[in-house]
């Protein structure tokens, strides 16, 4: 994979060199994302520029929902697996800025002048067709055009790209992946879906009840997808690229904690390994159900058995009954066993 520049942008902002520019959150980095990518890095060789694409974290409608209590739109990928894809496009920059009260706060025409002209020293800028920046989205093409013309910079915009008859967009994969639909995405995103992260130690739980899981952690905000799902894992074995068949419960255990961070949790039947600190990728294939209360922990290790059953036919399982520590008593709400507020499971 081509390598990339990865830079955080924090006042006092340090001058970068000149570049080829695009700008945006880039959430999923879908078939829309991947033309304005490649048509920037066609226009950046021309002109002897790296390509650099400026994005945010967190999104600003999550900043802002935030603070007014509205309901921020579900992440499609963490940052890891958003910069990955945009790495693998051959960009040679990635800017990431915090969005924050400053950044909200910076005039379209500051934005322009001091940030995409001024500390990027862009020479070229490529956007959507749809983009506006600046404090209240007052900035738009023809107000970037005007600083690019005072800069002898140029400024170009990029029409809409279409999957069948409709408009591909970021809000269009979240509706695929709620409904678990990963032959949708696959047609919107150009790839898979899979989540990407590295394996945290937790409380073990899982192995107690017979079901040893790896727990990736996950960004801030809401995944676009929960349940429980048959996956693939690769990055467990030295063949990095080798994917076992696994089962995953992906949620915020809202059963034991109140807004309790997302978290991906998976089980290789059969694979006996050390995990932990190891950066692997999960690729969902179908949902087997959603998340969902047991009576007790017995019920949940049989729907536990039935799940693996589902997602791994013909895997061989060692999960017996066993004695259910007074610790784990009284926890089971998914198909995995479920962590304290204050660790990972």
């Amino acid at each position: 994979m081509p390598s990339v520049e990865i830079v955080r942008l924090r006042p006092p902002l340090r001058p970068l060199g000149p570049c080829a520019l695009t700008i945006g959150n880039f959430d999923g980095v879908h078939l829309g994302h991947q033309a304005l990518l490649d048509a920037l890095k066609r226009r950046a060789l021309s002109l002897g520029l790296p390509a650099c694409v400026l994005t945010f974290e967190p999104h600003p409608r999550e900043y802002f929902a935030a603070r007014s209590g509205a309901q921020a739109p579900t992440r499609i990928a963490t940052l890891r697996d958003k910069v990955a894809a945009i790495r693998a496009l051959g960009i040679d920059r990635v800017c990431i800025a915090p969005f924050d009260a400053g950044l909200a706060a910076v005039t379209a025409d500051d934005f322009a002048d001091q940030i995409v002209f001024g500390a990027l020293a862009a020479r070229m800028v490529l956007i959507g067709d749809d983009f506006r920046f600046g404090a209240r989205r007052a900035g738009d093409f023809a107000l970037l055009a005007r600083y690019a013309s005072r800069r002898g910079a140029e400024v170009a915009s990029l029409p809409t790209v279409c999957e069948g008859e409709d408009r591909v967009s970021s809000s269009r994969v979240r509706a695929a992946l709620a409904a678990a639909d990963f032959d949708a995405v696959t047609a919107l995103i150009g790839r898979p879906y899979a989540i990407s992260g590295h394996v945290v130690h937790g409380r073990k739980l899982g192995r107690q009840l017979g079901f040893p899981t790896m727990n990736l952690r996950l960004d801030r905000g809401r995944p676009s997808l929960g349940g429980i799902f048959a996956v693939d894992i690769a990055g467990l074995e030295a063949d990095g690229d080798l994917a076992l068949p696994a089962v995953a419960s992906l949620g915020t255990r809202p059963a034991i904690e109140a807004n309790g961070r997302p978290i991906l949790e998976v089980y290789v039947p059969g694979w006996n390994g050390d995990a932990y600190g190891k950066l692997v990728k999960v690729r969902f294939r179908r949902k087997l159900r959603d998340e969902q209360p047991f009576p007790d922990l017995e019920s949940l290790r049989q729907q536990m058995i039935r799940d693996v059953e589902a997602a791994v036919p013909g895997a061989v399982l060692h999960a017996p009954s066993l004695p259910v520590p007074a610790s784990v008593a009284g926890q089971g709400s998914g198909t995995l066993p479920r962590p304290s507020s204050n660790s990972p499971c």
